[in-house]
């Protein structure tokens, strides 16, 4: 679960992912890309499959369980979709593996740096909004929990 992250900061990494979509001239490439990313996700438990993981508002299957503290939150999610994972790796590529500070205080402009905004389909939009949503949510539950312990 600690093959994130990538990158030193959640910045770095949206340069990062930037820069590596600039290599690609058309989006039939950009997908392959997506697609090629999603393989690389962390092994995600059979186990983990679960009603209680799942993610909604995703019209693939998606799954993600997240784990720290707000000194460091860890995010392992797997989709059924291969396209939904690839976008599920640039997510934990950004967020995963930061403190909950940096998280809440960081924007996903790589989607629409990288064009993913304008070549997703209103689906995979809300679905992506619903990730990128679920981890801020989470960051901030820990913020909480910090501030209460």
């Amino acid at each position: 679960m600690n093959d994130f992250p990538l990158e030193a900061t959640a910045a770095d990494a949206q340069a990062a992912i930037r820069d590596e979509f600039a290599f690609f001239g058309d989006w039939a490439e950009r997908y392959q890309y997506l697609i090629d990313l999603g393989r690389k996700l962390p092994a995600f438990p059979d186990a983990w499959k679960t009603e209680e993981h799942r993610l909604l508002g995703c019209q693939s299957m998606v799954w993600i369980v997240p784990s720290g503290d707000a000194q460091r939150l860890d995010f392992a999610a797997a989709s059924d979709s291969a396209i939904v994972s690839g976008l599920i790796y640039l997510a934990l590529r950004v967020y995963s593996g930061r403190s909950a500070e940096e998280i809440l205080a960081t924007d996903a402009t790589y989607i629409a740096d990288v064009g993913l905004a304008k070549h997703l389909s209103p689906t995979r939009s809300n679905g992506l909004a619903a990730l990128l949503a679920f981890v801020k949510a989470r960051a901030t539950d820990a913020l909480r929990a910090a501030g209460s312990a």
